[in-house]
Protein backbone atom coordinates (compact mmCIF):
# COMPACT_ATOMS: atom_id res chain seq x y z
CA UNK A 1 0.00 0.00 0.00
CA UNK A 2 1.59 3.00 -1.03
CA UNK A 3 2.43 5.68 1.95
CA UNK A 4 -0.21 8.07 3.58
CA UNK A 5 -0.41 11.32 4.80
CA UNK A 6 -2.09 13.49 6.66
CA UNK A 7 -0.63 17.02 7.82
CA UNK A 8 -2.43 18.87 10.53
CA UNK A 9 -2.13 22.82 10.64
CA UNK A 10 -2.04 24.19 13.92
CA UNK A 11 -0.11 23.13 16.56
CA UNK A 12 -2.95 24.53 19.77
CA UNK A 13 -4.15 22.55 21.66
CA UNK A 14 -6.91 21.21 18.99
CA UNK A 15 -3.92 20.10 16.22
CA UNK A 16 -2.71 18.22 19.24
CA UNK A 17 -5.46 15.97 20.15
CA UNK A 18 -5.86 15.54 16.26
CA UNK A 19 -2.80 14.18 16.23
CA UNK A 20 -2.95 12.09 19.25
CA UNK A 21 -6.65 10.78 18.03
CA UNK A 22 -4.83 9.67 14.57
CA UNK A 23 -2.72 7.66 16.53
CA UNK A 24 -5.18 6.19 18.53
CA UNK A 25 -7.31 4.85 16.15
CA UNK A 26 -4.48 3.16 14.64
CA UNK A 27 -3.06 5.64 12.03
CA UNK A 28 0.89 4.60 11.12
CA UNK A 29 1.36 7.13 8.14
CA UNK A 30 2.98 10.05 8.43
CA UNK A 31 1.38 13.27 10.01
CA UNK A 32 3.29 16.50 9.86
CA UNK A 33 2.08 19.07 12.05
CA UNK A 34 2.62 22.48 11.26
CA UNK A 35 2.65 25.79 13.25
CA UNK A 36 3.56 29.15 13.24
CA UNK A 37 5.28 29.34 16.87
CA UNK A 38 8.91 27.88 17.58
CA UNK A 39 7.21 26.02 20.62
CA UNK A 40 6.22 22.88 21.34
CA UNK A 41 2.18 22.87 21.75
CA UNK A 42 1.45 24.56 25.11
CA UNK A 43 -2.11 24.67 26.86
CA UNK A 44 -3.35 28.47 26.48
CA UNK A 45 -5.65 28.89 29.56
CA UNK A 46 -2.66 29.23 32.22
CA UNK A 47 -1.31 32.26 30.20
CA UNK A 48 -3.75 34.56 31.68
CA UNK A 49 -3.48 32.72 35.24
CA UNK A 50 -0.75 30.98 36.76
CA UNK A 51 2.14 31.34 34.07
CA UNK A 52 1.20 35.02 34.15
CA UNK A 53 0.96 34.82 38.01
CA UNK A 54 4.94 33.29 37.82
CA UNK A 55 4.02 30.20 39.90
CA UNK A 56 4.07 27.81 36.77
CA UNK A 57 7.05 28.01 34.41
CA UNK A 58 6.81 26.87 30.73
CA UNK A 59 6.88 23.59 31.35
CA UNK A 60 4.08 23.39 33.27
CA UNK A 61 1.96 24.38 30.24
CA UNK A 62 3.22 22.26 27.41
CA UNK A 63 0.71 19.61 26.64
CA UNK A 64 3.00 17.07 26.20
CA UNK A 65 6.67 16.35 27.32
CA UNK A 66 9.37 15.66 24.85
CA UNK A 67 9.02 11.92 25.59
CA UNK A 68 5.64 11.58 24.55
CA UNK A 69 5.80 13.85 21.52
CA UNK A 70 8.58 11.78 20.46
CA UNK A 71 5.95 8.73 20.86
CA UNK A 72 3.70 10.25 18.32
CA UNK A 73 6.38 10.03 15.61
CA UNK A 74 5.47 13.56 14.13
CA UNK A 75 7.36 15.28 11.47
CA UNK A 76 7.18 19.24 13.24
CA UNK A 77 7.02 22.40 10.96
CA UNK A 78 7.33 24.68 13.91
CA UNK A 79 8.06 28.14 13.85
CA UNK A 80 7.86 31.47 11.30
CA UNK A 81 9.11 29.51 8.14
CA UNK A 82 6.29 27.50 8.51
CA UNK A 83 3.32 29.37 9.17
CA UNK A 84 0.89 28.13 6.03
CA UNK A 85 0.27 31.10 4.03
CA UNK A 86 -1.86 28.36 0.88
CA UNK A 87 -3.66 25.88 0.37
CA UNK A 88 -3.98 23.96 -2.98
CA UNK A 89 -7.33 21.41 -2.62
CA UNK A 90 -6.48 20.01 -6.13
CA UNK A 91 -3.15 19.25 -6.12
CA UNK A 92 -3.58 18.40 -1.32
CA UNK A 93 -0.60 20.51 -1.35
CA UNK A 94 0.46 23.63 1.09
CA UNK A 95 2.64 26.26 0.79
CA UNK A 96 4.45 27.43 3.61
CA UNK A 97 5.88 30.85 4.47
CA UNK A 98 9.52 30.02 3.79
CA UNK A 99 8.85 28.01 0.70
CA UNK A 100 8.15 24.71 1.42
CA UNK A 101 5.41 22.54 0.14
CA UNK A 102 4.00 19.89 1.99
CA UNK A 103 1.83 17.43 0.65
CA UNK A 104 -0.98 15.41 1.71
CA UNK A 105 -3.61 12.91 1.60
CA UNK A 106 -5.89 14.28 4.49
CA UNK A 107 -5.99 17.56 6.21
CA UNK A 108 -7.25 18.41 9.58
CA UNK A 109 -7.08 22.63 9.28
CA UNK A 110 -7.33 23.74 13.45
CA UNK A 111 -5.50 27.16 13.09
CA UNK A 112 -7.32 28.75 15.63
CA UNK A 113 -7.45 32.89 16.34
CA UNK A 114 -5.28 35.71 16.61
CA UNK A 115 -5.74 39.03 18.67
CA UNK A 116 -8.02 41.64 17.50
CA UNK A 117 -6.09 45.07 17.71
CA UNK A 118 -7.23 48.49 18.09
CA UNK A 119 -5.73 50.57 15.43
CA UNK A 120 -3.24 53.14 16.55
CA UNK A 121 -2.85 52.31 19.65
CA UNK A 122 -2.02 48.43 19.93
CA UNK A 123 1.44 49.43 18.41
CA UNK A 124 2.28 51.76 21.09
CA UNK A 125 5.15 50.58 24.06
CA UNK A 126 4.19 49.24 26.81
CA UNK A 127 0.77 47.55 25.05
CA UNK A 128 0.34 44.13 24.76
CA UNK A 129 -2.19 41.32 23.79
CA UNK A 130 -1.90 38.50 25.19
CA UNK A 131 -3.15 35.24 22.79
CA UNK A 132 1.21 33.17 22.67
CA UNK A 133 3.20 32.27 25.35
CA UNK A 134 5.47 34.64 24.12
CA UNK A 135 2.37 37.50 24.52
CA UNK A 136 1.96 36.28 28.29
CA UNK A 137 5.88 36.36 28.62
CA UNK A 138 5.92 40.18 27.59
CA UNK A 139 2.82 40.93 29.08
CA UNK A 140 4.60 38.96 32.42
CA UNK A 141 7.55 41.55 32.51
CA UNK A 142 5.42 44.58 32.36
CA UNK A 143 3.72 43.41 35.32
CA UNK A 144 6.82 42.34 37.39
CA UNK A 145 7.54 46.03 38.77
CA UNK A 146 5.93 47.04 42.12
CA UNK A 147 2.98 49.89 41.42
CA UNK A 148 2.36 48.86 38.01
CA UNK A 149 -0.95 50.52 36.62
CA UNK A 150 -2.32 48.15 34.16
CA UNK A 151 -5.25 49.28 31.83
CA UNK A 152 -7.55 46.97 29.93
CA UNK A 153 -9.27 47.34 26.47
CA UNK A 154 -12.16 45.26 26.88
CA UNK A 155 -14.00 43.15 29.86
CA UNK A 156 -14.04 39.35 28.47
CA UNK A 157 -12.54 36.54 29.78
CA UNK A 158 -9.11 37.31 28.91
CA UNK A 159 -9.68 40.27 30.11
CA UNK A 160 -10.78 39.96 33.83
CA UNK A 161 -8.54 36.22 34.28
CA UNK A 162 -6.17 39.19 33.53
CA UNK A 163 -7.45 41.47 35.90
CA UNK A 164 -7.61 39.01 38.62
CA UNK A 165 -4.35 37.49 38.08
CA UNK A 166 -2.81 41.26 38.62
CA UNK A 167 -4.62 42.05 41.35
CA UNK A 168 -3.23 39.24 43.25
CA UNK A 169 0.21 40.27 42.48
CA UNK A 170 -0.43 44.39 43.70
CA UNK A 171 -0.98 45.82 40.18
CA UNK A 172 -3.94 48.49 40.19
CA UNK A 173 -6.50 47.89 37.81
CA UNK A 174 -8.90 49.88 35.40
CA UNK A 175 -11.15 48.29 33.08
CA UNK A 176 -12.65 50.08 29.81
CA UNK A 177 -15.64 48.28 28.41
CA UNK A 178 -17.75 49.30 25.47
CA UNK A 179 -20.99 46.81 27.21
CA UNK A 180 -22.61 48.15 30.11
CA UNK A 181 -22.45 44.99 32.25
CA UNK A 182 -18.84 42.67 31.53
CA UNK A 183 -19.08 39.26 30.08
CA UNK A 184 -22.80 39.99 29.71
CA UNK A 185 -23.09 38.38 25.84
CA UNK A 186 -21.37 35.37 27.45
CA UNK A 187 -22.56 34.89 30.71
CA UNK A 188 -26.33 36.93 30.25
CA UNK A 189 -27.03 40.02 32.15
CA UNK A 190 -27.45 38.47 35.65
CA UNK A 191 -24.19 36.63 36.17
CA UNK A 192 -22.45 39.58 33.95
CA UNK A 193 -23.49 41.68 37.05
CA UNK A 194 -22.20 39.60 39.82
CA UNK A 195 -19.09 38.99 37.85
CA UNK A 196 -18.56 42.83 37.78
CA UNK A 197 -19.27 43.16 42.16
CA UNK A 198 -16.44 40.27 42.25
CA UNK A 199 -13.81 42.11 40.63
CA UNK A 200 -15.18 45.60 42.28
CA UNK A 201 -14.82 44.48 45.50
CA UNK A 202 -11.31 43.05 44.81
CA UNK A 203 -10.29 46.56 44.04
CA UNK A 204 -11.14 46.36 40.03
CA UNK A 205 -11.97 49.88 38.83
CA UNK A 206 -14.53 50.06 35.36
CA UNK A 207 -15.19 52.40 32.87
CA UNK A 208 -18.41 50.85 31.01
CA UNK A 209 -20.19 52.08 28.12
CA UNK A 210 -16.89 53.47 27.29
CA UNK A 211 -13.77 53.01 24.77
CA UNK A 212 -10.54 54.16 24.35
CA UNK A 213 -10.58 56.84 21.49
CA UNK A 214 -7.08 57.44 21.23
CA UNK A 215 -3.87 57.31 23.00
CA UNK A 216 -0.55 57.90 23.31
CA UNK A 217 3.09 57.28 25.26
CA UNK A 218 4.06 60.29 27.27
CA UNK A 219 7.70 61.52 25.94
CA UNK A 220 8.84 61.92 29.59
CA UNK A 221 8.69 59.23 32.13
CA UNK A 222 7.20 61.06 35.51
CA UNK A 223 9.54 60.58 38.77
CA UNK A 224 8.25 59.69 41.58
CA UNK A 225 9.16 60.69 45.16
CA UNK A 226 11.98 57.93 45.55
CA UNK A 227 13.38 58.77 41.65
CA UNK A 228 11.91 55.80 39.97
CA UNK A 229 10.63 56.25 36.70
CA UNK A 230 7.09 55.10 35.08
CA UNK A 231 6.62 51.52 36.51
CA UNK A 232 5.90 49.70 32.97
CA UNK A 233 8.28 51.98 30.06
CA UNK A 234 11.46 54.23 29.81
CA UNK A 235 9.26 56.26 27.95
CA UNK A 236 6.47 57.54 30.40
CA UNK A 237 2.90 56.26 31.01
CA UNK A 238 0.44 55.58 28.24
CA UNK A 239 -2.22 58.51 28.14
CA UNK A 240 -5.67 57.34 27.18
CA UNK A 241 -8.26 59.26 25.86
CA UNK A 242 -11.63 57.90 26.61
CA UNK A 243 -14.97 58.16 25.16
CA UNK A 244 -16.85 59.49 28.35
CA UNK A 245 -14.37 62.49 28.08
CA UNK A 246 -11.90 61.30 30.61
CA UNK A 247 -8.39 60.87 30.35
CA UNK A 248 -6.64 57.51 32.27
CA UNK A 249 -2.85 57.08 32.66
CA UNK A 250 -1.50 53.21 32.94
CA UNK A 251 2.08 51.86 32.78
CA UNK A 252 0.80 48.81 30.63
CA UNK A 253 -2.57 48.43 28.75
CA UNK A 254 -3.91 45.15 27.29
CA UNK A 255 -5.90 44.87 24.17
CA UNK A 256 -8.66 42.09 25.14
CA UNK A 257 -11.18 43.05 22.64
CA UNK A 258 -11.80 39.52 21.34
CA UNK A 259 -9.89 37.18 18.41
CA UNK A 260 -10.62 36.57 14.92
CA UNK A 261 -10.42 33.39 13.38
CA UNK A 262 -7.31 32.79 11.21
CA UNK A 263 -8.64 31.87 7.86
CA UNK A 264 -6.59 34.40 5.64
CA UNK A 265 -4.04 31.93 4.40
CA UNK A 266 -7.12 29.78 3.16
CA UNK A 267 -8.81 32.31 0.60
CA UNK A 268 -8.77 31.15 -2.60
CA UNK A 269 -8.56 27.90 -1.45
CA UNK A 270 -12.33 26.66 -2.29
CA UNK A 271 -13.02 25.73 1.11
CA UNK A 272 -16.27 28.20 2.93
CA UNK A 273 -13.66 30.18 5.01
CA UNK A 274 -14.40 33.38 6.09
CA UNK A 275 -14.33 35.91 8.60
CA UNK A 276 -16.95 33.79 10.61
CA UNK A 277 -14.15 30.53 10.31
CA UNK A 278 -13.98 27.95 8.56
CA UNK A 279 -17.83 26.28 7.60
CA UNK A 280 -18.23 22.43 8.41
CA UNK A 281 -20.95 19.77 8.79
CA UNK A 282 -21.71 18.46 12.29
CA UNK A 283 -18.63 15.81 11.54
CA UNK A 284 -16.09 18.42 10.92
CA UNK A 285 -15.85 17.43 7.46
CA UNK A 286 -15.51 20.70 5.19
CA UNK A 287 -14.37 19.37 2.08
CA UNK A 288 -13.61 15.37 0.86
CA UNK A 289 -10.45 14.40 2.88
CA UNK A 290 -10.34 17.46 4.71
CA UNK A 291 -11.62 18.83 8.37
CA UNK A 292 -11.38 22.02 10.94
CA UNK A 293 -11.52 21.52 14.43
CA UNK A 294 -10.99 24.18 17.59
CA UNK A 295 -11.05 28.04 17.36
CA UNK A 296 -11.52 28.41 13.31
CA UNK A 297 -14.61 25.71 12.71
CA UNK A 298 -17.97 27.12 12.47
CA UNK A 299 -20.66 24.09 12.46
CA UNK A 300 -24.63 23.92 12.48
CA UNK A 301 -26.59 24.10 15.02
CA UNK A 302 -29.22 20.68 15.81
CA UNK A 303 -31.21 21.48 18.87
CA UNK A 304 -28.54 20.70 21.28
CA UNK A 305 -27.43 22.35 24.31
CA UNK A 306 -30.36 24.80 23.82
CA UNK A 307 -29.69 25.01 19.84
CA UNK A 308 -32.78 25.43 17.61
CA UNK A 309 -32.65 23.17 15.03
CA UNK A 310 -30.99 24.31 11.78
CA UNK A 311 -32.96 24.81 8.58
CA UNK A 312 -32.34 25.03 5.23
CA UNK A 313 -32.09 28.65 3.87
CA UNK A 314 -32.55 29.74 0.25
CA UNK A 315 -29.51 28.24 -0.81
CA UNK A 316 -29.99 25.39 1.58
CA UNK A 317 -27.42 26.37 4.16
CA UNK A 318 -28.03 26.12 7.63
CA UNK A 319 -29.54 29.19 9.26
CA UNK A 320 -27.74 28.82 12.17
CA UNK A 321 -24.25 28.01 13.03
CA UNK A 322 -21.46 28.66 16.21
CA UNK A 323 -18.15 29.40 16.30
CA UNK A 324 -16.07 28.64 20.30
CA UNK A 325 -13.35 29.94 20.95
CA UNK A 326 -12.51 27.62 24.36
CA UNK A 327 -10.24 25.09 25.35
CA UNK A 328 -13.18 22.41 26.02
CA UNK A 329 -14.44 22.86 22.43
CA UNK A 330 -10.54 22.33 20.89
CA UNK A 331 -10.06 19.61 23.07
CA UNK A 332 -13.12 17.46 22.38
CA UNK A 333 -12.94 18.74 18.69
CA UNK A 334 -9.77 17.66 17.57
CA UNK A 335 -10.27 14.11 18.71
CA UNK A 336 -13.79 13.63 16.55
CA UNK A 337 -11.97 15.68 13.78
CA UNK A 338 -9.23 12.99 13.97
CA UNK A 339 -12.02 10.08 13.36
CA UNK A 340 -13.88 11.78 10.82
CA UNK A 341 -11.20 12.28 8.89
CA UNK A 342 -10.33 8.73 8.86
CA UNK A 343 -13.48 7.88 8.42
CA UNK A 344 -14.23 10.09 5.68
CA UNK A 345 -10.94 8.71 3.91
CA UNK A 346 -11.78 5.02 4.61
CA UNK A 347 -9.08 4.42 6.78
CA UNK A 348 -10.29 4.28 10.49
CA UNK A 349 -8.63 1.27 11.63
CA UNK A 350 -9.64 1.47 15.00
CA UNK A 351 -12.00 3.22 17.19
CA UNK A 352 -10.64 4.90 20.26
CA UNK A 353 -10.43 3.44 23.23
CA UNK A 354 -12.11 6.61 25.37
CA UNK A 355 -14.24 7.39 22.70
CA UNK A 356 -17.81 8.55 24.16
CA UNK A 357 -21.32 7.59 22.69
CA UNK A 358 -23.89 9.47 21.56
CA UNK A 359 -23.82 12.86 19.96
CA UNK A 360 -20.46 14.54 19.90
CA UNK A 361 -20.01 16.69 23.36
CA UNK A 362 -19.05 19.67 21.47
CA UNK A 363 -22.73 20.15 20.49
CA UNK A 364 -23.33 21.49 23.52
CA UNK A 365 -20.59 24.61 24.00
CA UNK A 366 -18.72 24.70 27.69
CA UNK A 367 -16.51 27.39 28.81
CA UNK A 368 -15.18 27.69 31.98
CA UNK A 369 -13.14 30.69 33.93
CA UNK A 370 -11.40 31.01 36.62
CA UNK A 371 -11.03 34.29 38.45
CA UNK A 372 -9.76 34.77 42.10
CA UNK A 373 -11.15 32.17 43.66
CA UNK A 374 -14.29 31.50 41.64
CA UNK A 375 -14.78 29.20 39.13
CA UNK A 376 -17.19 30.43 36.64
CA UNK A 377 -18.98 27.67 34.07
CA UNK A 378 -21.27 28.05 31.21
CA UNK A 379 -23.19 25.19 29.01
CA UNK A 380 -25.00 25.90 25.96
CA UNK A 381 -25.22 29.96 24.90
CA UNK A 382 -26.89 32.32 27.41
CA UNK A 383 -29.05 34.94 25.41
CA UNK A 384 -29.68 38.83 27.25
CA UNK A 385 -33.03 37.67 27.08
CA UNK A 386 -33.73 34.18 27.96
CA UNK A 387 -35.96 33.93 31.12
CA UNK A 388 -33.46 33.47 34.06
CA UNK A 389 -34.50 31.52 37.25
CA UNK A 390 -31.93 30.76 40.41
CA UNK A 391 -31.99 27.77 41.24
CA UNK A 392 -29.19 27.16 44.06
CA UNK A 393 -27.12 29.45 46.05
CA UNK A 394 -26.80 33.35 45.92
CA UNK A 395 -26.08 35.44 43.92
CA UNK A 396 -23.99 38.22 46.75
CA UNK A 397 -21.51 34.88 47.76
CA UNK A 398 -21.16 34.20 44.60
CA UNK A 399 -21.65 30.83 44.56
CA UNK A 400 -25.04 29.77 42.54
CA UNK A 401 -26.67 28.13 39.72
CA UNK A 402 -28.54 30.12 37.24
CA UNK A 403 -30.67 28.34 34.61
CA UNK A 404 -31.52 30.17 31.00
CA UNK A 405 -34.78 29.17 29.30
CA UNK A 406 -36.80 30.18 26.05
CA UNK A 407 -40.00 28.95 25.36
CA UNK A 408 -39.76 27.03 28.09
CA UNK A 409 -36.93 24.64 26.82
CA UNK A 410 -33.81 24.68 29.35
CA UNK A 411 -31.11 26.75 27.02
CA UNK A 412 -28.19 27.26 28.97
CA UNK A 413 -26.70 26.77 32.65
CA UNK A 414 -24.65 29.34 34.22
CA UNK A 415 -22.67 28.18 37.82
CA UNK A 416 -20.25 30.20 39.87
CA UNK A 417 -18.74 27.56 42.13
CA UNK A 418 -20.85 25.01 41.49
CA UNK A 419 -19.36 22.32 39.34
CA UNK A 420 -20.74 19.42 40.09
CA UNK A 421 -24.50 20.79 39.85
CA UNK A 422 -23.68 22.25 36.53
CA UNK A 423 -21.98 19.46 35.00
CA UNK A 424 -25.03 17.40 36.04
CA UNK A 425 -26.73 19.35 33.78
CA UNK A 426 -25.49 18.94 30.64
CA UNK A 427 -27.31 15.81 29.62
CA UNK A 428 -30.66 17.92 30.31
CA UNK A 429 -29.10 20.16 27.88
CA UNK A 430 -28.31 17.57 25.24
CA UNK A 431 -31.79 16.30 24.93
CA UNK A 432 -33.64 19.73 25.34
CA UNK A 433 -34.97 19.31 28.40
CA UNK A 434 -37.56 21.72 29.35
CA UNK A 435 -37.11 24.32 32.19
CA UNK A 436 -39.31 22.69 34.85
CA UNK A 437 -37.42 19.39 34.22
CA UNK A 438 -34.40 21.33 34.98
CA UNK A 439 -35.72 23.18 37.71
CA UNK A 440 -36.84 19.40 39.45
CA UNK A 441 -33.61 18.20 38.68
CA UNK A 442 -31.65 20.67 41.02
CA UNK A 443 -34.16 21.06 43.20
Amino acid sequence: MPSRSIAVVGAGLAGMRACEGLRARGFDGRITLIGDEPHAPYDRPPLSKQFLAGEWGIDRVMLQTSDQLGALELDLRLGPPHRAIGLDLGERRLSLAGGAVVAFDGLVVATGSHARRLPGISDLRGTHVLRTLDDAIALRDGLSRPGVHLGLAGAGFIGLEVAATARRLGAEVTIVEPLDVPLGRVLGPVAGRACEAMHRDEGVRFHLETTIESAEVSEHAPVSAGGAASAATDSGPIRCRLSDGTTLEVDALLVGIGAAPSVEWLHGSGLRADSDGVRCDESLVTAPGVVVAGDVARWPLRGAGGMRPATPGPAGAADETVRVEHRTNAAEQGDVAAASLLTNLGWLVAPSADAAEGPPAYLVPYVWSDQFDVKIQVLGLPRPDDEVVVVDGDLAERRFVLLHGRGGRLEAVVGFRRPRIVMSLRPLLERRATLEEAIAHVG
